[in-house]
């Protein structure tokens, strides 16, 4: 059983690149470790989150006798993750923590894709068009 942190790739419309949110999650993880801290930082939280799904399988097994496929009962759990990750960017807790580089120069500058107008009030590090903190995923497998 493997828990593993990704994002959805997407393309993102407004550079003709060919720039996907996979890109950008790998220059992020790369040069910041976004997820990597993200996990570090709510490790516990995460774990009580499998756990809880674990014990629903239990739980179920126990009164039914039916085995519920993991991967799928533990959906619930990947959802609060996933939601937890975009309230991590959202609250700027890397910025709180003392990560070299964070806030990010563009954050700091306001600066954004999604508008005309290229710059405005400083905003989170990590969330320029929002397409990345929106495509984040996380999802258990077998491991294999």
């Amino acid at each position: 059983m493997k828990l593993h942190l990704g994002v959805i790739d997407i393309p993102y419309d407004h550079t003709d690149k060919g720039t996907t949110t996979g890109d950008v999650a790998e220059i992020l993880e790369a040069k910041y470790h976004p997820m990597e801290i993200f996990y570090a930082l709510h490790q516990q939280r995460i774990a009580d989150d499998v756990a809880s799904g674990v014990e629903g399988v239990l739980e179920t097994l126990m009164m039914t006798g039916k085995v519920q496929d993991l991967e799928v009962a533990l959906q619930g759990a990947c959802s609060k993750i996933d939601e937890r990750f975009k309230d991590f960017l959202s609250n700027k807790e890397m910025e709180s923590i003392g990560v070299p580089g964070v806030p990010t120069k563009a954050a700091l500058a306001g600066k954004t894709s999604r508008k005309k107008r290229k710059k405005g009030s400083p905003r989170p590090s990590f969330i320029d068009t929002g397409l990345y903190q929106a495509s984040f995923k996380s999802w258990v497998d077998d491991g294999r």
